[in-house]
């Protein structure tokens, strides 16, 4: 499973993203590949993606692609990208 974190930039908030996604897969018992991304590459990378996750303001400049993508609204809420996350793969 690949899952990309997209922010803005791809510097900060993307990487918080991606090490807090990361607790939650291993909490969750599941194996994926996280690649952290600003919007710019998350629009190729989200292309071989099974999972995008990134805020509610950067989903439109996403665009369409294949993979699901899933809104965090607090990136430093490992509790909340765990629920979400659970639920994409539901």
């Amino acid at each position: 499973m690949k899952i990309v974190t997209v922010c803005g930039m791809g510097i900060g908030t993307s990487v918080l993203l991606k090490m807090n996604a990361e607790k939650a897969l291993r909490s969750l018992g599941v194996d994926a590949d996280v690649e952290a991304a600003d919007i710019g590459t998350a629009r190729g990378a989200a292309r071989t993606a099974n999972l995008v996750l990134t805020s509610a303001d950067l989903v439109e400049e996403l665009g369409e692609v294949p993979a699901t993508v899933v809104v965090i609204n607090n990136f430093t809420s490992v509790d909340e990208v765990t629920q979400k996350i659970s639920a994409a793969l539901e």
